[in-house]
């Protein structure tokens, strides 16, 4: 049932891409109307663009300010704003490429760039890039994280913003407990055993086992394995046996220093579990910082990013990156991309992601006041952007990827959890699957 399910996507996108590739350039003025077989042009740079936000309603006000900057610097350019609820960007791009109407600049995370790159909907932006003043000032891990989402080849995105995994820890049971800050893995293992009391319902640390659980648990494994690239050669590194002996100790924690309830637990429930007081650690990104704010407090929790290796070393997985990608059947493509260098500039990109409550990709963006007074995020921006920090790049670009890491394993991590699966089976199943994608994308693309 599942190989079916990759199947019938694998063939919707060669239907699309075929599509794409028998429809011929129309006429169409700047306003953002094309189909991903139009080739476009540069344009005037002035007149009309069409901009279509992804994450329509949440991110709208942030955009239209942005927009309304954008227009009093350049008056002889309109910004036609268009949201789209984030739930609906993927589907609402796939019709546009097969039926015309794609805007001139849009918003596309990282989770779908391949699929709408591979169907020759986007303007590859290397060149752009180099000749720009953003050339240098953007962060090198996330432009490299919208590289290898891309496929590897191209860069089809200019990153506006990143997550990243932070430990958030109660710092007020630290102190009572006498430890240290859980920086390293050595010192996080540590205060999980010590923070424990199941007679009095409490527990070091909450583990993701429901929705949302396989890209925490693969950022404990490659973390403290070291191993810092996800493929050798064409066969995934989630198998090595360093991988494998580093997530049956981080599983080994369920139950002995969690609660048994997290086995069922998406991170919602996680976070209410901790804020409550009753848990030492919680892994999650810095999308739950204000929620920690209202309970416990801010004089009662820090959040750090992942720990390190005892040597300091710092392996991570690469998270979702948001951006803006130029689509290649835009009628004003100049015009489009003083939109992007513009939304990118260090005043609008901090303006942006403080609303966003994210990590600028602009590096002087980076080193505002307000990512100063929040702690969580200023730590994160330095590990993100920190020159020994390792990136291990998910492959976003694969189509079943989204298939492989929540549909298929999700499942299958609840049954290491409950001892019905090993951690070796698991990732061995995880391997397999991962390489027969890789296999599919390199024979096909």
């Amino acid at each position: 049932m599942k190989t079916s399910i990759r199947r019938n996507r694998r063939a919707a996108v060669a239907v699309a891409l075929g599509s794409v590739l028998a429809l011929t350039a129309t006429a169409c003025g700047d306003d953002g109307s094309g189909s991903a077989g139009d080739k476009g042009n540069e344009g005037s740079g002035k007149g009309e663009i069409t901009f279509w936000d992804n994450n329509g309603g949440v991110r709208t006000d942030i955009w239209k300010q942005i927009i309304s900057d954008f227009e009093k610097k350049y008056p002889n350019i309109k910004v036609n704003y268009v949201g789209i609820p984030a739930a609906s960007a993927q589907s609402k791009y796939d019709t546009a490429i097969q039926g015309g109407g794609l805007p001139d600049v849009g918003g596309v995370g990282t989770a779908m760039l391949a699929e709408v790159a591979v169907q020759g909907a986007l303007e590859p932006l290397d060149g752009r890039l180099a000749k720009s003043p953003l050339n240098g000032k953007l962060s090198q891990n996330l432009v490299q994280s919208s590289k290898a989402a891309g496929g590897g080849d191209q860069l089809y995105q200019i990153p506006t913003s990143s997550n990243n995994g932070t430990l958030w820890y109660r710092t007020d049971l630290f102190k009572k407990a006498g430890l240290d800050a859980p920086t390293t893995w050595d010192k996080f293992y540590t205060a999980a055993d010590k923070l424990t009391d199941k007679g009095k319902n409490r527990f070091g640390f909450t583990i993701r086992g429901g929705e949302g659980s396989i890209a925490p648990a693969l950022d404990a494994a490659y973390s403290q394995s070291g191993i810092t690239s996800f493929w050798n050669g064409d066969k995934t590194t989630v198998n090595d046996p360093k991988n494998i002996a580093a997530l049956e100790k981080y599983v080994a924690l369920y139950k002995k220093d969690t609660p048994s309830a997290d086995v069922n637990n998406d991170f919602t429930k996680m976070v209410a579990q901790w804020d409550s007081g009753t848990i030492g650690m919680l892994s999650h990104n810095l999308g739950s910082y204000q929620d920690h704010l209202k309970a416990p407090g801010a004089d009662k929790f820090r959040g750090l990013p992942n720990p390190t290796q005892a040597d300091g070393t710092r392996v991570q997985i690469s998270n979702p990156v948001d951006g803006l990608s130029l689509f290649k059947s835009s009628k004003n493509k100049a015009a489009a991309w003083k939109f992007v260098e513009f939304a990118l500039s260090h005043e609008e990109n901090s303006k942006f992601n403080q609303s966003a409550g994210q990590i600028p990709a602009n590096t002087d963006a980076a080193e505002d006041a307000w990512i100063q007074k929040a702690e969580p995020t200023k730590l994160a921006a330095e590990a993100l952007n920190g020159a020994g920090t390792k990136i291990v790049q998910l492959p976003y670009y694969l189509p079943d990827w989204n298939t492989i890491s929540k549909a298929d394993n999700e499942p299958n991590f609840q049954k290491v959890l409950l001892g019905k699966m090993t951690a070796k089976d698991f990732l061995n199943t995880l391997a397999d699957q991962l390489n027969k994608a890789q296999a599919d994308w390199k024979q096909n693309h």
